[in-house]
């Protein structure tokens, strides 16, 4: 017995049926990290790239920095880092915040690029006729920037979104109870891991076809030119 379901081992069919339930448990706690991280990616990810454009050099630089570090360091460095090393500071963060938390941050670092990329692309002329009309800095993102920006950049957030799904799992190795975890634990109880690890595997695909799916379909239904500042 698991989380208080019992195992059914008489047939393959029988046990995938009796271990589904347990692992739709797990399903809950990937698509709520999945989520909260992504929210996390977006927020922070406009911050780092708004930054990144300031005339500051003192601002510049450092973000810059953090920017660089988060891309180009693993994943699971990060979250035993978070988890392991800053207790003994002091800092103790539950399991499930730690890891949405990394995987936040990580994307949060490749989203300003890709924010950045957005920024860069908007007609020169853009930002010269909301200064000629003396549009303040959060009109001028607001009404101007952004309406033409977010349909440039849906594509790779939508990827984003789907590779954050993808790395859930690596959140097993700081004792978070998502899917694969459960899946290990049903083998190590049953010693029987190619069902379990197969439907994990099955799951994540469909959950991936659909928010491919739902993705293409938001990207249609966006105007590809956002609105232009008349």
């Amino acid at each position: 017995m698991i989380l208080g379901h019992e195992l059914v081992m008489s047939s393959s069919a029988a046990f995938a049926w009796s271990i589904l339930p347990i692992l739709l448990i797990g399903l809950r706690t990937t698509l709520l990290a999945m989520f909260a991280g992504f929210v996390i990616a977006v927020v922070v990810g406009m911050v780092f790239a708004l930054m990144r454009r300031s005339q500051w050099k003192i601002v510049t630089w450092p973000v810059g920095f953090v920017v660089e570090f988060l891309r180009n360091t693993p994943l699971l460095m990060q979250l035993f880092f978070l988890y392991f090393v800053l207790p003994e500071f002091g800092v103790t963060l539950p399991a499930f915040w730690t890891g949405t938390t990394v995987l936040g941050l990580q994307y949060a670092a490749y989203m300003s690029e890709v924010y950045r990329a957005g920024l860069d692309a908007l007609p020169k002329g853009q930002w010269e006729a909301a200064t000629a009309l003396n549009l303040s800095k959060t009109r001028t993102y607001r009404t101007v920037v952004l309406p033409q920006m977010i349909p440039r950049v849906l594509p790779a957030l939508g990827n984003y979104l789907i590779s954050m799904m993808k790395d859930t799992p690596v959140l097993s190795t700081i004792t978070v109870v998502e899917m694969l975890n459960l899946a290990n634990r049903i083998g190590d109880r049953t010693f029987e891991y190619l069902v379990p690890l197969s439907l994990v595997g099955a799951i994540f695909f469909v959950l991936t076809c659909v928010c491919s799916a739902l993705l293409r379909g938001l990207e249609r239904f966006v105007p590809q030119k956002g609105i232009a500042l008349r």
